[in-house]
């Protein structure tokens, strides 16, 4: 694609833009007023000149706004969500301004009801032509059209990988030409040290560079200076350091760009809408039992002498150490007593787990077989210290007996009251195997793993099936 047909699609792609904000202001001003398409018509047709100037002037705005949040640049690597959230973050710039020359003109029909209306009705359409824009410019891609020329620094492992990439995903709209390094192979079309020439003498849209850091790395910031004093644009290979688990997530700290490994479910959005049901959940939960919790606390007060609560220190997210609550279920001293028991546990690696507990009272027995020890913990994730559903923290006892720091791992994300552990067998379930299904779920996890994993559970303690 030449810079004029580029122009002339980012200038296509601004007025769609715009024309959509518009049409989105208009139908949440009249959602919002209960106009109907003949009042739209006279309320256009008398305006006056201060109301048209402003409206102006509102364009302008959105078109400075669109344009500085990133809206028009390349998008090709982009996954849909990422474009999802950026519009999103540009609809909500634009409400601002609207909000603000709403004020200004004095423009009545724009209250909280129709700003509302129109960030809804706006995210909705602006998404929309962007799934189009997609859609068409795959058509184009596959075609042999809207293509960017990119040259492979490197010939390894990584720069085949890449090579693979390009050839197996033609929608991306990359056309190969050719390989960079300090061997005469198939397709290398110069070495390293006549990358200025090479640049220089060819179209070259982009370069992605995928030669090992620790080998390469003056040469990597030479090439770096070079695509830039040239204005190349230059991807590198984010697995740099051949990492099993990892994920790369490219961020911005400040104003430098940071190559993130996650091991765990990154910090984002969907971990703010866990933390939403969480908070929700254990709200609603709480109000919900509080007859039964209030009834618990009496039953223990009354059958044993000592506090209605166990609080106990355990490990949370990152090792962080949090007093968790659960229902009283032993005599008061039954941790002073623990080396008494130790040498009947029946729990296989660092955890101890006892059917027939010596300290157990007749009602903890019954609130254990129940899990109805364990509602006090809503308490713990309305604090945040632990989440409904996340692998279960461990006493400071347990964690001091891993002999494996790979277990570790477990840590990377906020404990919960229920897991996998709970909904396959409980303390029938192995320390090996409790451990590696904490950590698929830390790979895999989703919100609908979630959701899963909470109406499994559901069952599972009414069954009471591995429960001590």
């Amino acid at each position: 694609m030449t810079s004029s047909q580029r122009s002339s699609l980012i200038l296509t792609h601004k007025w769609l833009d715009l024309v959509g904000l518009v049409l989105s202001f208009m139908a949440a001003t009249a959602w919002a007023s209960h106009w109907h398409l003949d009042q739209i018509k006279e309320a256009i047709l008398t305006s006056r000149p201060g109301h048209t100037f402003f409206f102006g002037v509102l364009l302008i705005g959105w078109n400075v706004c669109l344009s500085s949040l990133g809206l028009y640049q390349s998008k090709r690597l982009a996954s849909w969500w990422a474009e999802l959230t950026d519009t999103i973050r540009a609809v909500g710039c634009c409400a601002l301004i609207l909000a603000g020359l709403a004020l200004v003109a004095e423009w009545r029909s724009v209250g909280r009801g129709a700003l509302l209306g129109f960030c809804l009705i706006a995210a909705a359409v602006l998404f929309a032509i962007r799934v189009l824009k997609r859609v068409v410019l795959r058509q184009f891609r596959l075609r042999g059209r809207n293509l960017r020329r990119v040259v492979i620094v490197g010939t390894g492992a990584r720069a085949q990988q890449m090579a693979s990439l390009i050839n197996d995903h033609p929608e991306l709209g990359y056309y190969l030409i050719g390989f960079i390094d300090n061997v005469k192979e198939p397709g290398v079309v110069g070495p390293l040290d006549r990358m200025a020439e090479i640049l220089s003498s060819n179209v070259v849209d982009e370069m992605m560079i995928a030669l090992p850091i620790k080998t390469f790395y003056e040469e990597i910031a030479n090439i770096v200076r070079v695509a830039e004093d040239q204005g190349v644009t230059v991807r590198i290979h984010s697995d740099l350091f051949n990492v099993r688990l990892a994920r790369a997530v490219a961020e911005q700290l400040d104003d430098t760009p940071i190559l993130s490994l996650y091991t765990g479910p990154p910090v984002n959005w969907l971990l703010t809408i866990k933390r939403i049901i969480d908070i929700i959940g254990s709200l609603a939960l709480l109000s919900l039992l509080a007859p039964l919790m209030i009834l618990i606390a009496a039953l223990i007060r009354l059958t044993s002498p000592g506090p209605i609560f166990f609080v106990q220190l355990r490990l949370g997210y990152n090792k962080r150490r949090f007093p968790m609550l659960k229902f009283r279920t032993m005599v008061v001293n039954a941790e002073k007593r623990q080396a008494e028991v130790e040498h009947l546990n029946e729990a296989q690696g660092p955890v101890f787990k006892l059917r027939n507990d010596p300290r157990v009272t007749p009602l903890g027995a019954l609130l254990r077989k129940t899990s109805l020890d364990e509602l006090p913990q809503l308490i713990n994730v309305l604090l945040g210290h632990l989440s409904l559903v996340g692998p279960r923290p461990l006493p400071v006892r347990d964690f001091e007996r891993f002999n494996e720091y790979w277990f570790n791992r477990r840590f990377s994300i906020k404990p919960g009251i229920t897991c996998i552990w709970q909904i396959s067998g409980r303390s029938e379930t192995t320390f090996d195997e409790w451990i590696q299904q904490d950590l698929d779920y830390i790979d895999n996890w989703s919100l609908a793993l979630d959701l899963k994993i909470l109406f499994k559970t559901i069952p599972a303690v009414l069954r009471g099936t591995g429960a001590v």
